[in-house]
């Protein structure tokens, strides 16, 4: 695949395309359907437990994920990027996380449940965190195998388990509810399932841990990863530190109606977002250096703009009728909430592309500081709004630190084959079609209440709203000719791309 970016060619080959957009296929089928199910699997527990115990999960999970970060120490990016570069290392790498993570776990397992005891949570929640946090030592083989798969791009294989794994959480969690045993019940039921998946990924997986231990590999991954971690353990925090204060200084209750919100978002963000990345990471890692790697960095950039923009407007407009019905109405508050996260998506999702350019370049340390800052940004803007405003001041902290770390990222990024003037043009006509577009989805949300279409309302206005941002899209040349070209040939290297080509056509040549 050719690209001009001001004579300089940009080369992608048609093995890379096809591998890429295979990868991507199959993690977004993964991603729709286990991530669709446990998007489902949220609203049946929420609606089950209640809002109050739905906001001890999620402190819980907040004190988890966090946990993780210790966990992973930052080691798997750089695993699946190396392992990528040389695969004959693979039971190296393998057998030095083995032994680092195993240690890891156990001090993540140590230092979640003593900040729960020292920081003054209820004995309940740091019960319910005491059981749920053995998963953090359960979890790590299959973490270990599953970066390695990805690394061997066999991807398919990876997004099998990652649902299978997801059915039987649900499925042994809605027992354990049903039989009556409550959050523990779902926490245990989790251990076990985790316990599967470790299972089946070193069963399917071919590489076998190298020992001794091969200090030349261990080091350097302990010490690359060192920033990384700390910078996701920054990340995590702050995605999370407005759950965990909020459970501290309001309540559980309206920490359930936040929690609510994040898992919309957590939809959003994985299904549109991270399954792209995931899968573009080794062709981005192989293609450092080149004019290709920035090309890549800008392309997925603005196509995140260009795919979230009608969500975020969507989710902001019309929070309540959408809220209510999927959580009952005891989670009316979440609208709210959910009005100002989506945002927060948004410059969320932008901010992950670069990021992992910086990881890709090795500049976890710059990395690091920006998500220091934003952390810092995020407990400053809860301790001032928490207290005045509730919890839509933890949906606001959130968004102010979201879009710090987009500004610091943004300056801080650069590399051969991005062009900032290329994109700026791009990006203010999406700006104004994103404008125009949310003026019609509010004027017909509020048209047909006087004529008592009332429950017709919302769908009028997401259906008109969608319709002009995507005719605005084509006439307003928000993408240009090399998006357009990018786009063809994407498509028709993926999976029934060919059904899709005979319906659009477009004089481009497809190279593969």
């Amino acid at each position: 695949m050719d690209f001009a970016s001001n004579g300089v060619a940009i080369l992608i080959s048609s093995v890379e395309a096809r591998r890429a957009a295979r990868n991507a296929g199959a993690i977004a089928i993964a991603s729709i359907l286990s991530k669709g199910a446990l998007f489902a699997w949220q609203l049946v527990l929420a609606r089950m437990i209640g809002e109050a115990h739905y906001g001890i999960y999620g402190t819980v999970g907040g004190f988890i994920a966090i946990g993780t970060s210790i966990v992973n120490f930052g080691m798997g990016p750089i695993v699946i990027r190396d392992v990528a570069r040389n695969p004959s290392a693979a039971g190296k790498y393998l057998s030095a996380t083995l032994f680092m993570q195993t240690l890891l776990a156990i001090i993540a397992y140590l230092v979640v449940n003593g900040v729960a005891a020292l920081g003054g949570y209820p004995d309940e929640i740091r019960g319910y965190l005491a059981l749920a946090a053995i998963s953090l030592m359960i979890d790590i083989l299959g973490n270990m195998c599953n970066d390695l798969l990805l690394a061997q791009e066999r991807m398919t294989a990876s997004s099998v388990i990652a649902v299978g794994h997801i059915i039987l959480l649900i499925v042994l969690a809605a027992m354990a509810l049903v039989a009556g045993y409550g959050l523990p019940g779902v926490y245990v039921a989790t251990i076990i399932a985790g316990i599967a998946r470790a299972t089946v990924f070193w069963l399917l997986l071919k590489v076998r841990p190298i020992f001794p231990l091969d200090r030349s590999i261990a080091v350097p991954l302990l010490m690359n990863g060192a920033p990384l971690a700390i910078a996701a353990f920054l990340s995590l925090a702050y995605q999370h530190a407005d759950k965990l204060m909020t459970a501290r200084f309001i309540g559980t209750t309206e920490t359930g109606y936040l929690t609510a919100a994040f898992v919309v978002i957590f939809g959003v963000v994985e299904l549109l977002n991270t399954t792209i990345l995931i899968a573009i990471y080794p062709m981005m890692s192989r293609y450092h250096g080149s004019p290709t790697f920035g090309f890549i960095v800008e392309k997925l950039a603005f196509f995140t703009l260009v795919i979230s923009l009608p969500i975020a407007l969507t989710l902001s407009i019309f929070a309540a009728e959408i809220t209510t019905p999927l959580f009952g109405l005891d989670f009316a508050p979440t609208a709210d909430v959910l009005r100002i996260l989506i945002w927060y998506a948004v410059a969320s999702m932008t901010a992950n592309v670069f990021a992992q350019g910086m990881t890709v370049q090795n500049r976890q340390r710059s990395l690091l500081g920006i998500r220091a800052a934003g952390l810092a940004t995020n407990i400053a803007f809860n301790a001032l709004l928490l207290p005045r405003i509730g919890v839509e001041g933890a949906a606001l902290a959130s968004l102010t630190a979201e879009i710090l770390v987009l500004i610091f990222l943004t300056r801080n990024f650069s590399a051969d084959g991005l062009e900032w003037s290329r994109i700026f043009p791009r990006f203010v006509r999406l700006a104004t079609l994103g404008a125009v577009t949310a003026i019609l989805m509010i004027a017909l949300g509020g048209l047909y209440i006087e004529v008592g279409l009332h429950a017709l309302r919302p769908v009028i206005g997401i259906i008109g709203g969608l319709l002009l941002y995507t005719a605005g899209i084509l006439v307003a040349h928000v993408l240009a000719p090399d998006d357009w070209d990018l786009l063809y040939r994407l498509v028709a290297a993926m999976p029934g791309g060919g059904l899709i080509l005979k319906y659009w056509k477009r004089d481009t040549v497809i190279n593969w």
